[in-house]
């Protein structure tokens, strides 16, 4: 399937020199996926209200000031590659070129409406996130914007005092909050500053009650109620227990999936793949592939790696964070570090990685030993 098939002419457009105010407005009444800026009536790059929270940003700000590059794509391009380029770049839409000039966007929306009859084939279990980053109804919005930047997620879900799931907070909900906030100062309704929305509480702006679903409903089941409510991601819970939180899924999830191809060599897919420096893809598939190698009952389907940059900086590198993860026939298996530079940040993240499979191994050794000690005793 071609991109042609999906993409469309439509779209939102500001232009560069417009104002940040400009752009809340527009998500705010309009919610896109994504904002196309131009400057001189040329392609200049993307917005997305991610990009909102960055709480030092004013809104007499010009737009230009947070045009982050989104990667184009030709309307004749092959989805599947459409979906890895888009998950590789974080990125929620592309533009769309015929020739040099701009003919219109897709969307992560576009393509996984367009593909959702064959999702039934995968079940909930098989690629949702395990290792869920939570909060409680006390932490503040302020610390729940840092959370959000530093594990470069979406969404978040609120745990009450009793460690049960309460309610989930998105990026969008805090962008809505912030602004509806902003206005009702300047109509003097409330006083205050961007340091009071800061220190209110999660409690007083998350989404109760929590969409769900569970790890054997199928993924299309998923990804249709995703599309049908607008939302980007849900809750993984037990069948038996919906307070219990057992990881998330979310469309970047679905569309990550969407690029598993069965090849010779191990498929890494890689997000923030600019910020590598002096290590290749091709050396973190092999250093990957060399780890899960080592162990011969674990087969690697697929290891996507995620890299993230932080402001602080030593002689000019900046800190950057690496997570590694792996699915597996035997499940999901994760690591990630810290370091100066993204091959410092890969190799703490492939070290830990290492220890886990290790750790993993030594789990399914003890429940083997277990099972056998138990055969043995029934013989008896």
């Amino acid at each position: 399937m071609d991109i042609a098939d999906i993409a469309t002419p439509d779209y939102v457009e500001i232009d560069a020199d417009k104002r940040l105010s400009k752009v809340r407005s527009i998500f705010e009444r309009e919610n896109p996926k994504g904002i196309i800026v131009t400057e001189d009536g040329e392609y200049a790059g993307i917005i997305n209200q991610k990009q909102l929270l960055q709480s030092h940003i004013q809104d007499d700000t010009k737009v230009r000031g947070l045009i982050r590059s989104a990667p184009r794509v030709s309307r004749h391009d092959d989805v599947r590659e459409v979906a890895r380029v888009l998950v590789e770049s974080g990125a929620k839409i592309a533009p769309v070129f015929e020739g040099d000039a701009l003919w219109g966007v897709v969307s992560e929306d576009a393509i996984l409406a367009a593909v959702l009859e064959n999702l039934d084939a995968l079940d909930v279990s098989e690629i949702y996130t395990d290792d869920v980053v939570t909060v409680t109804t006390d932490t503040s919005i302020g610390t729940v914007i840092n959370r959000l930047r530093e594990h470069g997620i979406s969404r978040l879900p609120v745990l009450g005092d009793d460690g049960r799931l309460t309610g989930v907070v998105t990026t969008h909900d805090i962008a809505d909050f912030a602004v509806r906030n902003m206005e009702r100062q300047q109509k003097g309704d409330r006083s205050g500053d961007i340091d009071r929305i800061l220190d209110i509480r999660v409690y007083d702006i998350m989404n109760s009650p929590v969409a769900t679903t569970t790890p054997d409903e199928s993924v299309r089941t998923a990804v249709s109620r995703m599309l049908d409510e607008d939302y980007a991601g849900l809750v993984v819970t037990p069948e038996d227990d919906d307070g219990t939180v057992a990881g998330i899924i979310t469309k970047t999830d679905v569309m990550r999936a969407l690029t598993f191809t069965e090849r010779e060599h191990l498929d890494v897919q890689i997000t923030n793949i600019k910020l590598l420096d002096t290590i290749t893809r091709d050396e973190i598939r092999q250093e990957i592939a060399g780890v899960s190698g080592k162990y011969q009952q674990m087969h690697v389907e697929h290891a996507h790696v995620r890299f993230h940059k932080h402001k602080e900086r030593l002689r000019g590198t900046p800190l950057i964070q690496c997570q590694i993860r792996l699915r597996t026939n035997r499940g999901q298996v994760a690591g990630s570090g810290e370091g100066y530079g993204a091959d410092t940040a890969f190799r703490v993240a492939l070290d830990k990685l290492e220890r886990r499979v290790l750790e993993l191994k030594g789990v399914r050794a003890d429940e083997e030993y277990r099972g056998q000690l138990l055969r043995k005793l029934g013989e008896l």
